[in-house]
């Protein structure tokens, strides 16, 4: 089990088997993502790469926000050499590593880096009253965490244009339609649809979940017969698994399977 003492930022749960619930907990500051933050954010997901028996994770904030974007007072201090050698891209790195399952669980305010984080994200689920924006360009700047590229990916030209560069946030409902959320549910019962969510993932067989995620990701940056030939091999390699062999097992005996990760 992992505690939460030290961190100053975020709050960790263990939820039940193989799920973790981590909280942005920066009330005061809408959990703007500080340095602080995102280095105490990759330090759990560390934990979590090395703890075999954590197959999932949902990642929240408020009621009132997911992150209301980046922490604006530090951003102001660094100059050019400053971003240039900024500790928060190995953060992000991280967070971009993480081969397990992650879920996002948004409500009230997603924008800026919050929105960039949110998308790093393998599926998201959104409150009713959650707002997607890249509000940057607001400040004569622009997102420098992967805004521009991940929400092209996510929500195609237009709409990443619209949002990029008008800076106006979107509501839930579009945020549906053009796919940068998986599903909308009432604000009350984001956290615990993610979770439910997390915990049918949790019961699949981890090798297989992690190169099917590997696959889907792998698909997002490659034409399509590299992607083609990156599943095919993920695929046969996985038909050297007990687990496999387990899957085909219960499903001929009409039972639950029990996967090991082997």
């Amino acid at each position: 089990h992992m505690t939460t003492e030290n961190f100053h930022t975020l709050t960790v749960e263990t939820v039940s088997a193989g799920v973790w619930l981590v909280r942005l907990n920066r009330p005061q500051a809408l959990n703007a993502l500080n340095t602080e933050l995102l280095g105490e954010l990759s330090a759990v997901l560390d934990h979590a790469e090395m703890t075999e028996d954590v197959r999932a994770l949902v990642l929240t904030g408020s009621t009132r926000a997911f992150a209301a974007g980046a922490d604006i007072n530090e951003m102001a201090a660094l100059d050019m050499v400053g971003i240039l050698n900024d500790p928060r891209q190995q953060h992000w790195q991280r967070i971009t590593r993480f081969s397990k399952p992650l879920i996002a669980a948004v409500n009230g305010f997603c924008l800026g880096g919050g929105c960039e984080l949110a998308m790093h994200a393998d599926i998201l689920i959104a409150g009713h009253d959650a707002e997607f924006g890249q509000p940057e360009i607001n400040l004569g700047i622009m997102p420098g965490a992967g805004g521009t590229q991940r929400l092209l990916r996510a929500v195609g030209k237009s709409m990443a244009m619209q949002m990029v560069l008008s800076g106006q946030p979107i509501s839930a409902q579009q945020a549906l339609q053009c796919g940068l959320v998986s599903e909308i549910t009432q604000p009350e019962m984001t956290v615990e649809r993610a979770l439910a969510l997390a915990c049918r993932i949790a019961t699949k067989a981890p090798l297989a979940v992690r190169l099917a995620k590997e696959a889907i990701l792998r698909g997002m940056d490659a034409d399509l017969s590299t992607g083609l030939r990156y599943e095919r091999q993920a695929f046969t390699l996985l038909a050297a698994t007990d687990d496999r062999n387990e899957g085909i097992a219960a499903f001929r005996e009409k039972r639950q399977p029990g996967f090991s990760g082997r």
